[in-house]
């Protein structure tokens, strides 16, 4: 990964960061404590170990996973954001606001991986919005989520 300024931040705004330096190697893990802490098939994670972290709103609430390991999280939204072991942290990859850019290298954990996931590919697909034109509550959606930038203050004072 190159040298770069990243940002991003949980879902509702609450908590955001940014990543002065060269993003460290990219994976996925399958692992089941991962699949837990992410409610999800498994965890992309970008290492952030030889660069700077400073969170520029709110503070993330931890839970100790393990002897060894801590997982950072929004109190408010939940959004997953970080793993820390005594080796380093890394990021969630989707808490990023351009995780386009970040691609995984590897997979760890594959004593657990899901037996299907290597076939999520293989399903049917459909636009977000395809489901609109049936009548779907999608019609009338207002995201509450925060953008994928940075925000002087979070929620705008009109909303909510």
């Amino acid at each position: 990964m190159t040298d770069d300024i990243h940002t991003g931040g949980c879902q509702c705004g609450a908590i955001r960061f940014r990543v002065e330096g060269e993003l460290g190697d990219a994976s996925v893990c399958h692992c089941r404590m991962c699949q837990k802490a992410s409610g999800n098939f498994y965890l992309p994670l970008v290492s952030v170990r030889g660069a700077t972290v400073t969170w520029t709103r709110g503070e993330r609430r931890r839970f100790q996973s393990s002897n060894a390991v801590r997982r950072g999280f929004c109190g408010d939204c939940g959004t997953p954001l970080t793993y820390e072991a005594p080796d380093g942290m890394a990021l969630a990859i989707a808490a990023f606001d351009r995780p386009q850019g970040i691609a995984p290298t590897i997979q760890w954990g594959i004593e657990a991986k899901l037996p299907y996931v290597d076939r999520v590919h293989e399903l049917p697909g459909e636009d977000t919005m395809s489901d609109v034109a049936a009548g779907s509550f999608l019609a009338d959606l207002i995201s509450y989520q925060h953008p994928d930038h940075d925000t002087e203050t979070w929620p705008p004072e009109a909303k909510r």
